[in-house]
């Protein structure tokens, strides 16, 4: 009877101390809202059919927008959110903080290409010397997404105003973003089903969702493309202004290398489920592997603003700025 009595409380022992300090995935349940941008779509699908595993009691509800507009919903519209997730690092830094969020982790990267696939015309034809052309014949129809609502639609113009240069193209940006207005869209990935229905041949496009969609794509030279953290300075030579917080007001967005952002709302529904799965995401095993597979890079971790307010679980994928 002593020998099964000890037993027991070894038993207890080993089952206790075994758990100590982890969060069981039962005890995590809910809704989990996500704001994210429509290039994150579908490693974020990914993503949170592994955290899933996990905690299969918690219910990802994701809603894919513009970037700037996903904030919008936030900001103007009162919308409950637990995480969002930018394009842009910077529409978390000008739009969320310091009102409606405290920190923001910049965690992959991206570069803009030019998608298409073997229904454009001049596919067979196109290089990085001579796109710009390509995009001007009249019997060739491109889009873009609106940079009031989209990163990639500003970033699309900075591009442009980059290759003016860089090709020593006077009056380039200025004339191709002139042609094939209609064929504008609020974010990116709309873009998609019109060049697979061949509406259009051409997108100015994150290499990420090409590679997603199993697309064709040209690779732009690094002094345009926005990649490369060597070619800041360049970058930083191209601006351009987008609707700003108030009716009336412009926000002037200057060139940069392309890097994401992603932070947990104050007022979040489910701040838990929130942290657990920005823990998921950072991992470079887990989360970031995902990421990378999808085309956007990891850039953990990078200097961050506020990283004293980040919550303690999260400082590890983040710097001190």
């Amino acid at each position: 009877m002593l020998n099964k009595f000890f037993l027991s409380v070894l038993l207890t022992f080993f089952v206790v101390t075994g758990n100590y300090g982890q969060q069981k995935p039962s005890l995590l349940q809910g809704e989990l809202i996500i704001f994210h941008a429509g290039s994150l779509s579908m490693p974020f699908k990914e993503v949170a059919a592994a955290f899933n595993k996990i905690y299969p009691d918690v219910k990802i509800l994701m809603e894919s927008a513009g970037s700037v507009a996903s904030a919008r919903k936030i900001t103007d519209l009162n919308r409950p959110c637990d995480i969002m997730a930018a394009a842009d690092y910077a529409v978390i830094d000008n739009i969320l903080i310091p009102k409606y969020a405290d920190w923001n982790i910049r965690f992959v990267s991206n570069e803009l290409s030019i998608v298409y696939n073997e229904k454009s015309r001049y596919s067979k034809e196109i290089n990085s010397k001579n796109w710009f052309d390509v995009l001007m014949r009249s019997d060739v129809a491109f889009g873009r997404a609106d940079p009031n609502s989209d990163p990639c639609g500003y970033r699309s113009v900075l591009t442009l105003q980059l290759a003016e240069k860089y090709y020593k193209k006077p009056g380039l940006a200025k004339r191709i973003m002139s042609k094939d207005m209609n064929y504008m869209r609020p974010k990116e990935v709309d873009l998609v089903a019109l060049l697979e229905s061949g509406s259009i041949d051409y997108i100015f496009l994150y290499r990420s969702v090409a590679i997603q969609h199993k697309l064709n794509y040209l690779l732009l030279p690094d002094e345009i493309n926005l990649k490369n953290p060597v070619y800041a300075a360049r970058y930083a030579t191209a601006s351009t202004e987008i609707n700003g917080n108030a009716p009336g007001k412009k926000d002037v967005v200057k060139g940069e290398p392309m890097i994401y952002g992603v932070t947990i709302l104050k007022d979040a529904p489910n701040r838990e489920a929130a942290i657990a799965f920005l823990q998921f995401l950072l991992i470079r095993d887990k989360g970031l592997a995902i990421m990378e597979k999808n085309g956007q890079p990891s850039v953990v971790p990078l200097p961050t603003m506020n990283w004293d307010k980040l919550p303690e679980v999260l400082k590890k994928f983040a710097l001190k700025q």
